[in-house]
């Protein structure tokens, strides 16, 4: 019989897709991840428009928000329901989809943040 280890094991459901090898949930059912401690930041958020990597796509990146997972992918919602666009959450950084960077800045100053465009 072989043994397990803790961290290892079942990492992919076709019920439920990824699984994170942690707490063994759905990733998007992820407690863990709740978890994770909020990165410092200084205050400001930059927003960028990026198109490196995307196949010549733009997408708007939002920078510097010091927030919870949960309080993060919150935001995101709304941004993307206010610029009519698609986006995901990823390593802290909130992406949206197409140049929507004028938008974005003018909601986050409307919910008391204090923005910076970086970037071209």
């Amino acid at each position: 019989m072989k043994s397990r280890s803790l961290t290892g094991g079942l990492v992919y459901s076709t019920d439920a897709g990824r699984m994170c090898p942690a707490c063994r949930q759905a990733i998007a059912q992820c407690v863990c991840k709740a978890s994770a401690p909020v990165a410092p930041g200084d205050g400001i958020v930059r927003i960028s428009r990026e198109t490196k990597g995307r196949g010549g796509k733009a997408v708007t990146v939002v920078r510097g928000l010091a927030m919870e997972v949960s309080d993060l992918a919150a935001l995101a919602k709304q941004l993307k329901a206010a610029c009519g666009s698609g986006g995901t959450v990823k390593d802290g950084t909130v992406e949206v989809q197409g140049d929507h960077a004028d938008k974005v800045a003018a909601f986050l100053q409307g919910k008391g943040h204090q923005v910076k465009r970086s970037g071209a």
